[in-house]
Parts: C-alpha cells; structure tokens; sequence
C-alpha cells in the first residue's frame, strides 16, 4: 500500500509540475541596462510565480532596429524613449496600442502622462505610457570648473583638453541650443535643419582639441571624472547622480538654455504574447517600494507622482543640488523624429568623427 501511495503522489507531483510548466509564461523585456535590476525581478517572480522575465539590453536605436526585422515579434514589452514612438510606428507598423485602463494610471506624473500621450497617440490609440525620465545636460567639477553655466563651456578654451561628450544626436540637439538656435522648431523644415546641423557640425569639428576623449558609457565618463581627467562633459543627469553621491564636487549642470528631457515608456511590440504579464510589470513597477529600488538601479527619476521624493536619499540630494524651480520649469522635451532626420544627423555625426580622428 505504501509502494502504491508513493507512486501515486510521485505521479501527482509530476502532473502538478508539468501543468506549472505548461502554464508559467515568459516576458521577454527589450529594455535599458538598469531597468530589469536582478532584485526587481527576483521580487516580481516571487510575486508572480507563474512568470518568468526573460531581459534584452538595447537602446533606442538597436529596439527598433529589433523589432523592424521581426516585424514587431520576439519581445512583449519594450521601452524605446517617448520621441522614437511615432515615427517608428508610422513607417515600420511594431507597435500596438495599449488599453490604459489596465495601468495605474492614477499613479504616474499627469504631466509626464500627457506628455507621453502627446507624442505616442496616433490615430486615437495610445502607444505608451511613461516609466523613467530624466535629462541631459552638463556635469561639472566645480572646484575646478566653477562658473560653467551650458552647452558652450564644452568649448570653452578655458577647459582645453579636460571637456568629454558622447558623438551622438544628443551633443547634436545640444549644441545647436548652445548656438542659441532650436532645433526641435526646424524639424517640419528639412533644408534648415541640415543648415543647423552644418553648423553644429562645423563647431563641433573646430572644438576637438577641447575634448580628452568621447565618451560611450557610464562607466567610461565616470572613471574620466574621478580620475580628474576630465572636468567639464556632456551627461546623462542619472551617471552625475551617482557620481555625486562619491565627490561632492561632481555636480550637474541643467544648462542656461534648458536641460534635454527624455521620458522612457513602455509598448507593447505588435506581435507581443505575454500582455497580461507585461501589464503586470508596469504596474508593478510603479509600487512606491519598487521605484525606490528601480531608480537606485537606473539613476532615473520614475515617471509617478512625487517621483523625486522616491529617490534613494543620495540621489534626491545630488536632484536637489542640481535642479530649482526654473530649471524644472525649462526642461526642452525631446520632440518626435520625423522620417529622414536620423539619417541627416548620422551623417553630420561621422563628418564629426572622420574630422576629429586625424
């Protein structure tokens, strides 16, 4: 009889095991380095034990690319920033709407909310909703650059050979507010945006002996700034955060003309299969106890009310050290790509690298 009993629940368990299996979904996130912290994961499948996270680093540009060659499969949730919505949907179709009324959405910032809907609703369908925001502008040593205040003071012969910046279209974007211009206003022009980007183009070439050395990540503009090789770049708001919180000098700048601001969001790629689950990680995310270990990962501020409060303290005080009122108040949100603009900044950006190699 006992033989019998231990086959039978050895054979139940077997059944229960591959009846889990057969249920337990996988969500496959095309997301940014930081966003899928192991620790958030591991406290999301706990809680849902019946979904695995399967993780994909990328960028904005490599998300699209991934999602164009599949046709929008292979991935159920990506989080492509909120300028790269419109256009990518419009030409390459990877996207499908959201319903909003399975978000939290009276969790999230109303403003960064209607901003998101502002630049991914097309044809009355939503596309996203926002996650993580935060800017870019200038970080500074200020023991030895005191008096840095934009854009500019990265040519500033003061500062040569001790400025960094990253050769892509942010430096682009920037620069061109630098020169008092906006570029974000030129987009429906095409003939005088390329006449600002030879423009940009042209200072950028004539600054290369300000410049150590152009940087690609985080972790290479940090290792510049603390070693002191380095006082004065271009930066994610996120990478000076965390360096704040090691030398108090290393601060950011939001720059006179106004710091760019990006919203990561989240979509649905066309072909997606776990939407249930992937609804389930927004909303988990955005739990108050989670946004505090998202953004201590990330360096971001999340996208839901009070957002700076839920930073980690070493974060909110490098926030509070860099931003006031007014700057908040001038923050130039990026604004959707039109068809054609990449390819006309992608070529400026290798004049620039072709000119500053040699």
């Amino acid at each position: 009889m006992k033989s019998k009993f231990a086959l039978a629940a050895t054979t139940a368990l077997a059944l229960f095991v591959a009846n889990t299996d057969a249920n337990a979904e996988t969500l496959r996130l095309l997301t940014w380095g930081g966003y899928a912290p192991d620790n958030v994961i591991k406290l999301f499948e706990e809680a849902n034990p019946d979904i695995t996270v399967e993780v994909t680093l990328s960028n904005n540009e490599e998300m699209i690319a991934k999602l164009r060659a599949t046709g929008g499969a292979g991935y159920d949730l990506a989080q492509p920033s909120h300028d790269r919505i419109f256009a990518a949907q419009k030409e390459y179709n990877i996207y499908k709407p959201l319903d909003l009324s399975k978000v939290g959405a009276a969790s999230l910032d109303a403003n960064l909310l209607e901003g998101v809907k502002a630049n991914a609703t097309i044809d009355g369908e939503l596309y996203a909703v926002p996650h993580q925001w935060g800017t870019s502008g200038i970080v500074a040593d200020i023991s030895k650059a005191p008096n840095v205040k934009g854009w500019g003071d990265l040519c500033n012969p003061e500062y040569k050979g001790r400025t960094s910046m990253r050769l892509r279209r942010t430096i682009l974007l920037g620069t061109a507010f630098g020169l008092g211009k906006d570029p974000f206003a030129l987009y429906a022009d095409k003939a005088a945006y390329q006449k600002m980007l030879d423009e940009v183009t042209d200072t950028l070439i004539a600054c290369k002996d300000n410049v150590k050395t152009y940087w690609n990540g985080g972790d290479d503009l940090s290792t510049l700034l603390l070693s002191g090789e380095v006082v004065v770049s271009e930066a994610w708001d996120s990478t000076a955060f965390k360096l704040y919180g090691q030398n108090k000098n290393l601060v950011y700048v939001p720059p006179e003309t106004g710091a760019l601001a990006w919203i990561d969001t989240f979509v649905l790629p066309r072909k997606s299969e776990a939407d249930e689950a992937a609804y389930k990680w927004i909303n988990f995310v955005m739990k108050p106890e989670i946004v505090k270990l998202m953004s201590d990962s990330t360096g971001a501020i999340a996208a839901v009310k009070n957002g700076i409060d839920l930073l980690p303290d070493d974060k909110k005080a490098a926030v509070k050290a860099a931003f006031d009122d007014k700057d908040l108040a001038n923050l130039k949100f990026f604004a959707n790509i039109p068809a054609g603009l990449e390819d006309m900044e992608g070529k400026a950006l290798e004049r620039i690298k072709a000119a500053t190699s040699n």
